[in-house]
């Protein structure tokens, strides 16, 4: 298994003016970055990939999906917008050598209603029409589009991965599959471990290992244990990368709940959590 963190840790939103953290996270001993995309005009990606390069470290891509980025909204305009930017973000996961594109595909981060059922169930065939057009992008990059569950204080759509993968089944193409965040899958799941079983390795493509509360791997309450032997038990071999937000925008803040610091520091969160995945899962 591959150990990586994410930019959210550090830089909200991430830029070229933060390349230095590709020689910072070298350093601390990951395989890898994971690079949020909050806004692609910031960033370089030749100089990304140089220095990448010149460190061996491998990159990984993942999106920052807002109002204006939501594929199953009411407005069309963001509907096309989030086409084109889960496009975008595929096009740049090919360039740089990322296998993946992640993130809450379906929706807007903190998108939180009661709505009728009519509405509901137009809002998601809007996204399983999107993401049936994307996805054959995403084949033709050779890229898989990992789809993220997020909690119920976050999204009133894709909660469980039961939904999640009855989702992924109405989209039916082997290039979307399904990411496991463990912060919101503590939320949600009964069981962690029985829905990494279930699964398995043909649907599991990414794993963001994150604490409890959303802070240093290993210091609270998670079961650990039992998502390490159920991910060994289906054969994982993808990425566990740590996303926890140290310097959020305010937009990101407000659709995450982040009110307060998660860690005494963010390099003190991402030393001691690769230390804990190490010890974990090495």
């Amino acid at each position: 298994m591959k150990f990586g963190v994410s930019t959210f840790v550090w830089a909200s939103p991430f830029s070229t003016q933060n390349i230095d953290l590709l020689t910072k996270v070298k350093n601390m001993g990951y395989d890898l970055i994971e690079i949020a995309v909050e806004d692609s005009a910031l960033i370089d990606w030749e100089q990304i990939k140089t220095v990448a390069r010149d460190l061996d470290l491998q990159i990984l891509i993942c999106g920052a999906f807002g109002e204006d980025r939501d594929i199953s909204s009411t407005e069309s305009r963001y509907r096309q917008n989030g086409k084109d930017y889960i496009i975008e973000g595929i096009k740049i996961a090919a360039d740089v050598g990322s296998p993946i594109f992640s993130g809450p595909l379906y929706s807007a981060v903190g998108k939180t209603r009661i709505v009728s059922p009519e509405q509901k169930k137009q809002e998601r065939a809007w996204c399983v029409e999107i993401l049936k057009e994307v996805t054959k992008v995403a084949d033709d990059h050779g890229i898989v589009l990992g789809l993220e569950p997020l909690n119920r204080f976050e999204t009133d759509m894709i909660n469980t991965m039961d939904q999640a993968i009855e989702l992924v089944n109405e989209v039916n193409n082997p290039n979307l599959q399904l990411v496991l965040d463990t912060f919101h899958a503590n939320i949600e799941e009964k069981d962690i471990p029985a829905a990494i079983r279930k699964l398995g390795k043909d649907r599991l493509c990414h794993v963001q290992g994150n604490e409890s509360d959303r802070g240093t791997p290993g210091t609270a309450h998670l079961e650990w244990e039992g998502i390490r032997d159920a991910l060994n038990e289906i054969g994982y071999d993808g990425a566990m990368v740590i996303e926890t937000f140290g310097q959020p925008s305010e937009a990101l803040a407000r659709a995450t709940c982040i009110w307060r610091p998660l860690a005494n520091s963010a390099d003190e969160l991402a030393s001691e959590g690769l230390a804990f995945y190490k010890e974990m899962f090495s």
